[in-house]
């Protein structure tokens, strides 16, 4: 049986928590941020947990050996 490889990407951009819950960096943060209002900036500050719907395709198909 092939050995199933996590992607390299997902890798950097998705952790997974103690309880298996994935945690991610928020995104619209990183420029243009006159724009965006002090709330969404404010709610977007550090990382978040995934919704389980997503986080099940994130577990299974980019990191699989975990």
């Amino acid at each position: 049986m092939p050995n199933l490889k996590k992607k390299s990407s997902s890798k950097k951009r998705v952790r997974i928590t103690a309880k298996g819950k994935v945690r991610f960096n928020s995104a619209c943060l990183s420029h243009m941020l006159r724009r965006r209002s002090q709330k969404m900036k404010r709610t977007n500050r550090g990382t978040q947990i995934m919704a389980a719907a997503d986080a099940k395709v994130v577990k299974r198909h980019f990191l699989p050996n975990l």
